[in-house]
């Protein structure tokens, strides 16, 4: 835990804040909720060294977060719980949905991913509209841009599964992209 840089005490804190940010508050949380906080995520993770990132994402969060605390909710420990859950939460969905392969960098990105997310209803405007400048392409160069570049899918792949060539792929995709670039959106 020694990443963190906490302020001296008193100097840029909040009224209500965690004081997360002074040396003595923090201090005062690892002394008092680090081995809760462990204990918590090994039993829920099942793994040691799984538990200590948790932990310390946790303590990272309430860190950046510690002018948002609000007294009337809780406690600090309460709210360094909560923190914690929604950790062990997205950590537990990831192992789920890519069981045996969850490293913490994995873990980190997608709970940062899931965080910066918009909202449906921006996802499906923004697929309604990809779905209208698709449409606007040649089937060929549509159906290169929807493997290579929505699909993710190699372009070797790709052309395997068309019978052509990688260099005709690549051509479509280049051109469709072109063509995508110079038309009016309309959304």
């Amino acid at each position: 835990m020694g990443t963190l840089r906490s302020l001296p005490d008193g100097a840029g804190c909040t009224p209500h804040c965690a004081r997360l940010c002074t040396e003595s508050g923090l201090a005062a949380v690892l002394a008092a909720d680090k081995a809760l906080l462990h204990w918590r995520a090994q039993s829920r993770l099942g793994d040691t060294g799984l538990a200590e990132h948790a932990v310390q994402e946790t303590l990272l969060r309430a860190w950046r977060a510690c002018a948002t605390y609000d007294p009337a909710r809780g406690s600090v420990r309460t709210w360094l719980l909560t923190i914690e859950r929604n950790i062990l939460t997205d950590i537990a969905r990831f192992r789920a949905a890519r069981p045996g392969d969850a490293s913490w960098d994995e873990i980190t990105e997608l709970a940062e991913w899931r965080c910066a997310r918009p909202d449906f209803t921006e996802s499906l405007a923004d697929g309604l509209l990809v779905d209208e400048l698709l449409a606007q392409l040649p089937p060929p160069q549509r159906d290169a841009v929807v493997q290579v570049i929505l699909r993710d899918r190699a372009y070797q792949d790709v052309a395997a599964d068309l019978g052509v060539p990688v260099g005709t792929v690549k051509t479509r995709v280049h051109y469709a992209l072109r063509s995508l670039r110079r038309l009016p959106i309309s959304a």
